[in-house]
């Protein structure tokens, strides 16, 4: 009798960092598509201040790895009338922070262009940028923003929480016929998971379910995952079971995802580290309260920044935004645990 082959499994997925994710995806789309090119500050010589574009001034010379002088306000400029020329420029600004300079060629020019063209005008751009807070970086550098493209008609919004998401969407944003803002978190860029070496891409408006559960859903994204999902070990290990879903792209919002979750779990949980005030928790919230109120039995509990501009401190800095535990107290707190 022949010996039982013993079956070959597939070789485990390589591990690499977020910022070697997101220079892979600028790599693999460079060299399948010419059009795309790079421009920002510092993101040549010396590889962008996070290190994601360490090589590529090399590989692709500086016609398509661009230099720019400190003024955001005419590089993003540049990228955007290249984008409606038919380009695909993929601007870096440092700091989300900094967008408040480039608030015009965004929100003005690039989000509208389309539209004001009767859809007969493309803006492929993508917008790179990092916030968060972290490292005692001060109020001027560690801010939250998303809310203010979220609101903007014409903008897609991504905020990738693992290496794997941060190069598939890449790949997908830069791929996209319209502005794309990509927003990746100062504390992720060293982080490790597993990325396949083949080819993917992610679409956007699908969401990941990060850990199934039954008891509660916690809604978390971009920084917040990883803190989302550890309150859910603990809260695991006192008989809770709690679904953390990572919705990765703002807009479009897989809202179906997180409704499925609310209707079987009757409790919601949001967690942005950007302030309350005017934030996108408080619309995904609006949302479940319209779609999904039957089923809710505990009120929506959202966890978010302190109304102030985040301190120098690092004691301080850590109370301004959300922690392990205050995830932990609003889950009990709809279960009525505490």
């Amino acid at each position: 009798m022949s010996a039982m082959a013993t079956p070959v499994s597939a070789p485990p997925a390589r591990v690499i960092m977020y910022r070697e994710a997101l220079n892979e995806a600028l790599r693999e789309e460079m060299i399948r598509d010419a059009r795309v090119f790079l421009i920002g500050g510092g993101i040549a010589q010396r590889g962008g201040s996070y290190k994601v574009t360490v090589g590529l001034l090399d590989q692709f010379g500086p016609k398509r790895v661009i230099d720019a002088p400190i003024s955001e306000s005419s590089f993003t400029g540049m990228g955007v009338g290249a984008a409606i020329t038919g380009m695909r420029p993929v601007v870096e600004i440092l700091f989300v922070d900094f967008t408040s300079l480039i608030m015009d060629q965004i929100v003005n020019q690039a989000a509208k262009y389309r539209f004001m063209s009767g859809g007969k005008g493309r803006v492929p751009l993508v917008l790179r940028t990092q916030g968060g807070s972290g490292g005692s970086l001060a109020a001027q550098h560690s801010q939250s923003l998303e809310a203010w493209f979220y609101h903007v008609p014409g903008l897609k919004l991504v905020m990738p929480s693992t290496p794997y998401d941060a190069k598939g969407l890449l790949k997908t944003a830069i791929r996209d016929d319209d502005p794309v803002i990509f927003i990746e978190h100062k504390l992720l860029y060293m982080e490790k998971g597993p990325v396949p070496e083949q080819e993917y891409t992610i679409d956007f408006g699908v969401g990941a379910i990060r850990r199934p559960g039954k008891d509660v859903t916690i809604v978390a994204w971009s920084g917040m995952v990883g803190r989302a999902l550890a309150a859910a070990a603990k809260l695991a290990e006192q008989g809770i079971d709690a679904e953390v879903i990572d919705p990765r792209t703002l807009v479009p919002l897989d809202k179906e995802m997180i409704l499925a979750s609310v209707r079987k779990t009757e409790r919601l949980v949001i967690v942005q580290e950007a302030v309350r005030r005017g934030g996108v928790a408080s619309d995904i919230a609006s949302l479940v309260q319209q779609e999904a109120f039957d089923y809710l039995d505990a009120p929506i509990a959202i966890v978010a920044g302190k109304n102030t501009p985040i301190p120098f401190n690092a004691h301080l800095e850590r109370a301004a935004v959300p922690q392990e535990g205050d995830i932990i107290a609003a889950a009990k707190r709809c279960l009525y645990l505490s």
